[in-house]
């Protein structure tokens, strides 16, 4: 399923075969939480900025509107009208986040729905079930994201109990896709490495989840509070021992530059919410940094976003229009700015599968992180 083309120091170059289709790697999935990117982005709008994987959580659309709902109308896929990969996390993250709602015990998570209330338990088999029920592509087990920032014994107790999770996850997952009704039984299950910031937790339970045989390997537990070289060091720790054959995961990560950093490490997956996030809020990522489309200065800028983009706001509309739009809070200036952020996205990670097929990665970054400077790190 995982085949890799080409290395450069740890910098993979890989495609990823599916049942939904061929996932060329190092890649970035499109963050669609609710079965659909925040910023009234369609399907149709996918295909056209380069999204080859869609991920949806698995907690939110158990919520609302029910994976057993959309498992009558025929799974995931269907139901967004998307025909591509689609990754759902298992729902771990979201009810971790709930701190105040929720109660962990060695079955699962007791948990308060954040709509209305509702009591909500999930575990691995429910995880497992609810992801089963949404048929998409790749199913991440369920796990504990423990605080980056806690202390040993908690980490180390919580560590141990994912691992036991995740055996239960690969049970359960082999026993749905033998089942006659499931939509997907090509469904794939991919690990989730925890170990917040100690490089001896990490690496054990990096060696222990690779013993399990599973379809890939995610890095969790990450850009959680860290500073950016605590996670690149755990990064060059942890990568590894993870098997070679199988790709690897940096979930919720991050920035264009936290994108390099992470290929350069070995990372094949990445997903993260900063490029729609930003966008509907009139922060755009170019070449030469992060402008924010608020500034005065754009007032009648009649430029586009970025000068020789291929997004669909570059080829028709002006820094100026756009800002109005924003300023107005009118939808369509969202659409537009989030539009430009996944496509900048997406070519990036084309711009660095080429760079590997060249053998030039290196340069690349170097290059790509110099002109991104131009702006300043933190953008206008």
């Amino acid at each position: 399923m995982y085949q890799l083309l080409k290395q450069e120091g740890r910098a993979k170059r890989a495609v990823f075969h599916t049942v939904h289709g061929d996932v060329q790697t190092p890649v970035f999935m499109n963050v669609g939480t609710a079965a659909a990117i925040k910023g009234a982005v369609s399907t149709e709008d996918l295909m056209e900025i380069k999204c080859q994987v869609e991920l949806s959580n698995t907690y939110h659309l158990h919520v609302r509107p029910g994976d057993l709902l959309i498992k009558e109308v025929g799974g995931l896929h269907r139901f967004m009208s998307w025909d591509r990969p689609i990754l759902t996390d298992s729902g771990g993250f979201q009810v971790f986040s709930l701190a105040g709602l929720r109660k962990i015990k060695e079955e699962g998570v007791y948990f308060h729905s954040h709509v209305d209330g509702a009591k909500i338990f999930m575990g691995p088999e429910e995880s497992m079930q609810i992801q089963s029920n949404l048929g998409s592509t790749i199913a991440m087990a369920f796990d504990e994201c423990a605080p980056a920032l806690a202390d040993r014994k908690y980490v180390e107790d919580s560590v141990c109990r994912t691992t036991r999770w995740l055996a239960r996850c690969k049970e359960k997952m082999k026993q749905l896709n033998q089942m006659q009704e499931t939509i997907n039984p090509n469904q794939l299950l991919f690990g989730i490495n925890q170990g917040a910031i100690f490089r001896d937790i990490r690496i054990d339970h990096a060696k222990a989840i690779a013993e399990m045989e599973l379809d890939g390997y995610a890095i969790g537990g990450l850009a959680v509070g860290e500073s950016h070289e605590e996670m690149y060091h755990i990064l060059e720790e942890t990568e590894p021992y993870l098997p070679k054959d199988k790709p690897t995961y940096l979930m919720g990560v991050g920035t264009p530059a936290n994108i390099l950093e992470g290929v350069a490490r070995g990372i094949d997956f990445f997903d993260c919410v900063y490029p729609s996030r930003n966008g509907r809020h009139g922060h755009v990522y170019t070449n030469q940094g992060k402008r924010n489309l608020f500034n005065k200065k754009y007032e009648k800028d009649m430029r586009p976003i970025e000068e020789g983009c291929g997004c669909p706001a570059c080829r028709r509309y002006s820094r100026a229009y756009i800002r109005h739009l924003l300023k107005a809070k009118e939808m369509l200036g969202m659409r537009l700015c989030v539009l430009h952020n996944l496509y900048f996205y997406n070519t990036m990670m084309e711009e660095i599968r080429n760079a590997l097929d060249q053998g030039r990665f290196f340069a690349y970054k170097e290059e790509k992180l110099d002109r991104m400077r131009q702006l300043g790190a933190g953008g206008e």
